[in-house]
């Protein structure tokens, strides 16, 4: 049943003087006023109303409440007149801070850790992200065992639902840390497949491209737009947690594999960073990243850096990349020229529109198709496992029947020259 929440930012700025006070240059929201904004998305994606905010601007988070013991008084009367059932932070809290700032508050109090935990566990369908999620929510769990006492149902039962008391708190923790090694284990073998099937991939030469962006920015959408096979697709945070892979075949007739990866955020829980590490390795040894960035919000540099700052966490910081500027449709002409200027050397595009997803392609086969050119051979009629051979690793251009055989024209690489050399048209036929 939906609850009304209230959301708690603080705004860190050593330039502040008086803690408390904003010193605004512009008009354009501050960053923390971005984060709780999107805050109040997830919290909304939970299922829950927002019906109000704070924000404090602090040189750093009080050790106690995180906010100030003003701030905190004000923030009481606050909950109390509006009839909030929950607050929730815009930063991790510690289990300490939830304590006092529960016992402080009299209502429960989330982080903005406890809500995104929240979300992935509602929307996490296959097998494997199941796993996942569960093992990101208890390692955020273990931790918070002490004080009062709270159970598995704090996460999923509902904000707020108390747990077991004191008595149980050792048996609890034993249990948690018994379901976390056995979680481990199940991962690390889903980790071991998946490491079978890049190898299968190599063997086969077949390239890895990766999507990869900030939640929400059209990734599931771009991968049917050049795959033209259906995807999952929801305009909302977190829409699919699972990847999804799909077949691709270049411009110039490189066979691709195209991954979808879950969208990141800012302030990623690092225990979901890595539970997800066996996905996101796909991310680590993919030959070539897109980067999809949502260009009609505000924030584009936020954006990209909170998806930089995971690559770099899990070690595909050095990548190839390519970067590309996705929903143009949804900003006006002369925003989409300045932008342009600005970002000189982006690929603007509308997946959703299909516009300038011919440039996309050309990019990605500049990055990772094999050189070619066009070649003709003449496949003798008993020969048709060299004709699928063709068909699968090059762009067939032409094909005719003649009396001596199948004349094609091919756009292929040098491998496929070289295994079907004989058959070239000028060339002495086996």
């Amino acid at each position: 049943m939906p609850r009304k929440a209230w959301l708690v930012a603080v705004e860190f700025k050593a330039t502040h003087k008086t803690p408390g006070i904003y010193l605004r240059t512009d008009s354009r929201p501050s960053p923390a006023e971005e984060s709780l904004e999107e805050l109040a998305e997830l919290v909304r994606s939970r299922g829950d109303e927002v019906i109000g905010q704070t924000i404090q601007a602090r040189e750093q988070p009080d050790g106690r409440y995180f906010i100030g013991s003003g701030k905190l008084r004000e923030l009481a009367v606050l909950v109390e007149e509006t009839g909030a059932e929950v607050v929730v932070f815009d930063h991790e809290l510690s289990p300490v801070q939830v304590r006092n700032l529960e016992e402080a508050l009299d209502r429960p109090v989330l982080d903005r850790a406890a809500v995104i935990l929240e979300i992935f566990a509602g929307r996490a369908h296959s097998r494997e992200g199941k796993l996942q999620v569960e093992l990101a929510r208890l390692k955020y769990l273990l931790p918070r065992l002490t004080g009062k006492g709270t159970s598995l149902s704090r996460l999923g039962g509902g904000i707020g639902t108390r747990g077991p008391g004191e008595k149980e708190l050792e048996f609890e923790r034993r249990r948690l840390k018994a379901r976390i090694r056995e979680l481990e284990v199940r991962i690390e073998a889903i980790k071991q497949h998946r490491g079978l099937v890049r190898k299968q991939r190599a063997r086969n030469r077949v390239p890895v491209v990766a999507l990869v962006g900030y939640t929400n920015a059209g990734k599931s959408t771009l991968l049917k737009a050049l795959t033209g096979e259906e995807a999952y697709i929801d305009n909302r945070l977190f829409a699919t947690l699972d990847p999804q892979a799909r077949g691709f075949r270049t411009p110039c007739g490189t066979e691709v594999v195209l991954t979808d990866t879950v969208g990141f955020i800012r302030k990623l829980p690092h225990q979901l960073v890595a539970a997800f590490r066996a996905t996101l390795e796909e991310v680590l040894f993919a030959d070539l990243l897109v980067h999809v960035v949502d260009v009609s919000r505000p924030g584009i540099e936020r954006r990209i850096e909170a998806v930089e700052e995971v690559l770099r966490e899990i070690g595909a910081a050095n990548h190839p990349t390519l970067m590309v500027f996705n929903k143009v449709d949804l900003l006006p002409v002369g925003e989409v020229d300045r932008l342009r200027v600005e970002y000189d050397g982006i690929l603007f595009i509308s997946a959703r529109q299909y516009l300038g997803l011919a440039e996309l392609k050309d990019a990605i086969d500049d990055m990772v198709g094999r050189p070619r050119e066009a070649v003709r051979f003449l496949i003798p009629y008993h020969r048709g496992d060299l004709l699928g051979y063709l068909h699968e690793r090059a762009l067939v251009l032409v094909r005719e029947n003649r009396p001596d055989g199948i004349g094609v024209e091919v756009w292929c690489d040098q491998e496929t020259i070289n295994h079907l050399k004989p058959y070239m048209e000028g060339e002495t036929s086996q």
